[in-house]
């Protein structure tokens, strides 16, 4: 399977971190929460934790603050359509397909529910053929791209169809909470807006840098699935983020990387690329140690988070772009995400051509 084309969508309106902490201090919800947890929320907001900007679907920002089912079920309804469908109508141009040639359209998301889900709104929005395959995923959280790379490898590998449209999309601030639990007050700090798409097919696209897919593999820890998932409160989405996420994702990386080239018989010092998710500051860190990387080998991955912060499952599009526009050599590259499960996901690509 080869990536042919990539495709990336934000909201417009990008937001420091420094005027979320402002718009914070004024609202209601932040009148009646501890002492404590008010300074959990400056502490994250205005030091030093990878982030400077996020994008977010809010406009004006202090619609972030109108936390009833209503207002972030409409949220969801309005936004995720349309940031799928410009990231997947970008990544068809990069790839120079035309929206018939698409037979599959995969979409994953975890923050709000539709349904019919979001492959109906794409698929109408792109003008997709009629007996396209449509498939919602949903329920892996952050780690949901490789899952749905690997879903879509398994149609192309199978013949029923030559080209798959997969796309992840997240409004996070559809999900937003604010309560006197730390994990809920540092996901509202982290995560931002936004879709990543990518066009898949059997073959290489003619004259542009190959990007072939040449395995992909996964860990699940059961007993570890409280440290990372949502769940619902009053009707909403909540999201659960333990303190023992680094440590856990950093472990399971590397576990996964380990088995996955052993398995591969493939020596670590031939990997040349790294495309990571990182969660957060701390993640990023615990996946450097984990994995034993320099700081330019995650420079891609910081960067995408200190300007867009954890957009959850479209992270690994962000990042693979990033790379593919610098100076990384060709060579296998590393793509990892973890999320909800708990749960990690590896693939080794072989990028060509540059």
């Amino acid at each position: 399977m080869f990536i042919s084309g990539l495709g990336l969508a934000a909201p417009p309106r990008r937001y420091a971190q420094r005027e979320c902490w402002e718009a914070l201090q004024n609202s209601a919800p932040f009148a009646g929460l501890a002492p404590r947890s008010r300074a959990i929320l400056k502490k994250v907001l205005c030091g030093d934790n990878g982030i400077a900007t996020r994008h977010l679907a809010l406009e004006p920002l202090t619609e972030v603050f109108d936390l009833t089912p209503d207002a972030l079920h409409k949220r969801f309804t309005k936004h995720a359509p349309a940031l799928a469908s410009a990231a997947a109508r970008n990544a068809l141009a990069d790839a120079d397909c035309a929206p018939a040639e698409i037979d599959a359209v995969l979409i994953s998301t975890c923050t709000g529910y539709l349904c019919p889900g979001l492959t109906s709104y794409v698929s109408e929005e792109l003008g997709l053929r009629p007996d396209v395959f449509a498939l919602d995923l949903v329920g892996q959280g952050c780690g949901a791209a490789l899952p749905n790379l690997r879903t879509a490898e398994a149609i192309l590998a199978a013949g029923r169809a030559k080209k798959v449209l997969s796309v992840c999309v997240e409004v996070c601030s559809a999900a937003f909470y604010l309560d006197n639990d730390p994990g809920v007050l540092v996901s509202a700090c982290l995560f931002g807006d936004g879709a990543g798409a990518a066009v898949l097919a059997n073959g290489p696209a003619p004259g542009r840098r190959n990007v072939e897919w040449k395995f992909g593999t996964s860990q699940l820890a059961p007993a570890d699935r409280d440290a990372l998932r949502f769940e619902q409160r009053g009707g909403m989405l909540r999201n659960i983020l333990s303190s023992h996420v680094p440590e856990l994702a950093g472990g399971l990386a590397a576990q996964l990387l380990a088995a996955s080239l052993a398995a591969a018989g493939v020596r670590r010092e031939r990997v040349a690329g790294w495309v990571l998710h990182t969660g957060g500051r701390d993640v990023l860190g615990a996946l450097r140690e984990n994995l034993c990387l320099s700081e330019a080998d995650v420079r891609h991955s910081a960067a995408v988070l200190r300007d867009f912060g954890n957009i959850s499952s479209p992270t690994v599009y962000f990042v693979l772009q990033a790379a593919l526009h610098d100076a990384v050599p060709d060579g296998l590259w590393w793509m990892s995400s973890f999320g909800a499960g708990f749960s990690c996901h590896g693939a080794m690509l072989e990028v060509s051509g540059k």
